[in-house]
């Protein structure tokens, strides 16, 4: 009996640390990608900045290099973010993913290419190649840009048909909330409808109808005191003291 107890003692402990472990490896791999991500975000951005300083304060093939540079990852980045928020919510957008996926294998090649050049020491041959660079690098953006813009297109197209039915049925239920505006009038100028609106409404007591010539009586409202919300809290007893 004690050996069976120390057992299932010894399991729980290996249990628990096995557990652990396994929270501490979760923990330790998810702070990785968080500064993996943090790091990358500082590298793209050190990048960025130094592409921006060298476009406006070089004059050349090294400042040509740097603007294409500069424009192809600012089109491609700023296209994924836009597909991977919008596929959030949509999921025809999953094939322009895939079609950026594609893109972007293309864009890298690129991008590996100006950066080669930029450490190419022959000038001349670099500006040589800057002609068909710069067609290469209009090509990606564009199709980069059509994405991007497309999907843009789409999610507006999305929020301005559900403005549309949703206005179209604000208007109904508005409609139907001010029912007494659109009663018939007869001839006489009394409301066609009046007596129609005594016998059809629900849950109201039998009220006199008003007679030729008189002038309608109020519809008497239901005393507030005994009226009972959801939001309204119970009214407390006075106290007798």
């Amino acid at each position: 009996m004690e050996a069976a107890i120390v057992t299932i003692l010894a399991l729980l402990f290996l249990s628990f640390v096995a557990l652990g472990v396994y929270a501490t490896v979760k923990v330790a791999k998810a702070a990785k990608r968080g500064v993996d991500r943090t790091l990358g975000q500082a590298r793209r951005t050190v990048e960025d900045t130094t592409l921006r300083a060298k476009s406006f304060g070089q004059v050349g093939v090294a400042a040509e290099l740097a603007k294409l540079r500069l424009a192809l990852r600012t089109s491609m980045r700023a296209t994924q973010d836009a597909l991977q928020a919008g596929a959030v919510e949509d999921a025809s957008l999953r094939e322009s993913l895939d079609l950026f996926a594609r893109l972007s294998a293309h864009g890298r090649e690129l991008d590996e290419d100006l950066k080669r050049l930029e450490r190419e020491p022959d000038k001349a041959y670099v500006a040589g190649q800057l002609s068909a660079l710069t067609e290469r690098t209009e090509r990606i953006t564009g199709s980069a840009d059509a994405l991007r813009q497309a999907a843009h297109d789409r999610a507006r197209r999305f929020a301005e048909d559900d403005l549309e039915t949703l206005s179209a049925q604000i208007d109904v239920e508005t409609g139907a909330l001010r029912h007494w505006t659109t009663v018939d009038r007869e001839p006489n100028g009394t409301e066609a409808s009046q007596a129609a609106w005594y016998e059809s409404a629900p849950g109201t007591p039998e009220q006199p109808r008003p007679q030729a010539g008189e002038t309608p009586q109020a519809i008497t409202a239901p005393d507030p005191r005994t009226t009972a919300y959801p939001w309204e809290k119970t009214a407390r007893p006075e106290s007798a003291g």
